[in-house]
């Protein structure tokens, strides 16, 4: 993503976490490493496709580090980089937030 283009720091932010299957990518991560199987079990609703297509946009964007281990079979893992983790904060104040609407709605 080029930063540039953009006139905000909002826009940044919202580019970079435009929809909903990066931040679900986000929390599935902030739990620990993990592979592709295990993400796309811990997501409800993914394609394989669509988690292939973040993955890379979130690898590009360095949110997300890919680590390919020389086996056989081959094994890939993900993880939050430095900048990804920067997000968490944000992300923990979307569920509190979500928590408290849910709650408010429910009662």
């Amino acid at each position: 993503m080029s930063a540039e283009k953009y006139g905000c720091p909002v826009e940044i932010t919202l580019a970079l976490l435009g929809n909903k299957w990066k931040v679900l990518i986000l929390r599935e991560l902030f739990k620990g490493t993990r592979r592709f199987g295990e993400l796309f079990h811990g997501i409800s609703g993914i394609s394989q496709k669509m988690l292939t297509q973040q993955l890379r946009q979130m690898e590009e964007d360095d949110l997300v580090e890919r680590k390919v281990y020389a086996e056989v079979p081959p094994r890939v893992e993900y993880s939050v980089t430095e900048t990804g983790r920067s997000l968490k904060p944000i992300l923990d104040e979307m569920h509190r937030w979500g928590e408290r609407y849910r709650d408010k709605r429910s009662a």
